[in-house]
């Protein structure tokens, strides 16, 4: 089978945001596995309008370019990795968006995650797999969790260093059984979709 092509989503837009960091380390340790070829696919770069479509793609097709656009993204990979940061408990609006934007194309593909935030961002991943299951998804049980302690040892704008390895000895271990469920999972959907 060909390398499964997997998209690490930046799911945060701000200015200010920490997810550039996670990103940045996750994709170095997807792309040290032999079976997956990964991307960093940014929010940033797909400028959605809030959904306004007259119906999901399941029932017509997107009329805004930019969600087409999207759509034709997403449809292009075998599966996901979210980097998750929560906001009140939940995932960015901008995550959600960009998952009410498209639907056929989530569908029978599986997704994995780095959340960080109070609690690791446990909340907000707990309900992007929620998401998942409507959008015919399957999460890995794994995921990476950046803990507060963890969060502010890294994190720049709270005098942290900007980088994971700091904090690889309590990561890595997630990352890594994380990454083989969606080896697993993305490589069955693959075989079984083909």
């Amino acid at each position: 089978m060909s390398k499964l092509k997997i998209a690490v989503i930046i799911g945060s837009t701000r200015p200010t945001r920490f997810a550039d960091i996670p990103a940045k380390w996750i994709l170095d340790q997807a792309n040290a596995v032999p079976e997956i070829e990964a991307e960093i696919v940014d929010l940033r770069d797909f400028p959605l309008p809030f959904f306004d479509e007259a119906a999901s793609n399941l029932w017509a097709p997107s009329q805004n370019e930019v969600a087409v656009a999207w759509q034709k993204k997403i449809a292009s990979y075998d599966g996901y990795i979210f980097v998750v940061a929560e906001y009140n408990h939940s995932i960015t609006g901008a995550l959600k968006n960009a998952l009410d934007q498209s639907y056929v194309d989530w569908n029978k593909k599986a997704f994995g995650a780095i959340a960080y935030g109070a609690m690791g961002g446990a909340r907000a991943l707990e309900h992007l797999r929620a998401i998942g299951i409507e959008l015919h998804m399957a999460s890995t049980r794994s995921a990476v969790h950046i803990a507060t302690g963890d969060f502010f040892k890294v994190h720049p704008g709270f005098g942290g260093s900007g980088n994971l390895a700091d904090i690889e000895a309590s990561i890595a271990p997630s990352a890594k059984a994380m990454l083989e469920e969606l080896v697993f999972w993305a490589g069955a959907a693959k075989a079984a979709r083909g």
